[in-house]
């Protein structure tokens, strides 16, 4: 038999390490120049500012700033409907609008911690009015035991609804749960043995006729054709829940970005909040109260 020498090679890694030290650079480089392309925007004298279009009275109010302050700082305002909020806040933080009003500080927090948004808010604007309204009963007390009730499916709304409904006790919450952000999973006192539901805010109109009373903001409700006679309790806006206006954090120091939030700063957006015989304004935005 005939024995046959061969020698072993090690297979060469090198070539595979190459590679993927030039995907991590080529990765690394590109967040770079994002990040630089993102801080090198530069706003001119005509801002666009976004709303959400089934929010009307946020349209109607970057309009009034737009027309009798704007001006007063040297800027022009534009405001821009675009239905899909999140992609609205990444336009905000990538700079291709100045700012957007349509969301309070807990949707906001929600939106960042889940897109890692680079967003700043600045200061409150207004307050969505928000209620409990019934195609079935009259006021409150007439809720029977066991009640349907439809609360909002989103984390930062539903929290508002629920700590609605401990305030007028109603429910009690889990005292260790910042009530703000409570879940129905929080429910720890149900005495009346409600039935919770939850819905999207822009379904709630087109249920009401089939569950005991629904919870959200008056603006859908009347973008829904719902007579606000239907609501059985408007209880005053919190503070906390205060829409805000939101600007992408490398631009806070932009010379008419600061600017913007000085012409929305002015106290004459709060009074005409509390005079506007708007019938988009009037009972649905309301000024930014005290606590």
């Amino acid at each position: 038999m005939t024995q046959q020498n061969f020698e072993l090679k090690k297979k060469k890694t090198w070539p595979w390490l190459a590679a993927i030290v030039a995907i991590v650079l080529i990765a690394v480089l590109g967040w770079y120049f994002s990040a630089q392309q993102r801080h090198s925007v530069t706003f001119g004298t005509t801002l666009k500012v976004h709303f959400e279009p089934a929010m009307a009275g946020e349209q109607r109010l970057i309009e009034y700033v737009g027309q009798h302050i704007a001006p007063d700082y040297g800027i022009r305002l534009e405001a821009v409907g675009l239905q899909d909020p999140v992609q609205a806040d990444r336009a905000v933080a990538e700079g291709q609008y100045a700012a957007t009003v349509y969301q309070h500080q807990w949707w906001l927090k929600q939106v960042v911690d889940a897109n890692k948004f680079e967003l700043t808010s600045t200061l409150p604007l207004f307050q969505w009015a928000f209620g409990i309204y019934s195609d079935r009963y009259k006021t409150i007390a007439d809720l029977p035991e066991g009640a349907e009730i439809v609360v909002p499916n989103d984390g930062a709304n539903q929290g508002q609804a629920l700590w609605l409904l401990q305030r007028i006790g109603l429910i009690g919450l889990d005292p260790s749960v910042e009530p703000r952000t409570a879940k129905l999973k929080d429910i720890k006192e149900n005495p009346h043995k409600f039935n919770f539901k939850e819905l999207d805010l822009l379904t709630m109109p087109r249920a009401l006729n089939s569950v005991d009373a629904a919870i959200g903001y008056v603006s859908q409700f009347d973008a829904g054709k719902v007579s606000r006679d239907k609501g059985i309790l408007f209880p005053p806006a919190p503070r906390t829940f205060a829409s805000q206006l939101v600007i992408g954090t490398p631009y806070l120091n932009d010379e008419n970005i600061i600017k913007l939030k000085k012409a929305f700063a002015d106290p004459r957006v709060q009074q005409w909040l509390k005079e506007s015989d708007d019938p988009l304004v009037q009972g649905v935005l309301v000024p930014v109260s005290d606590k």
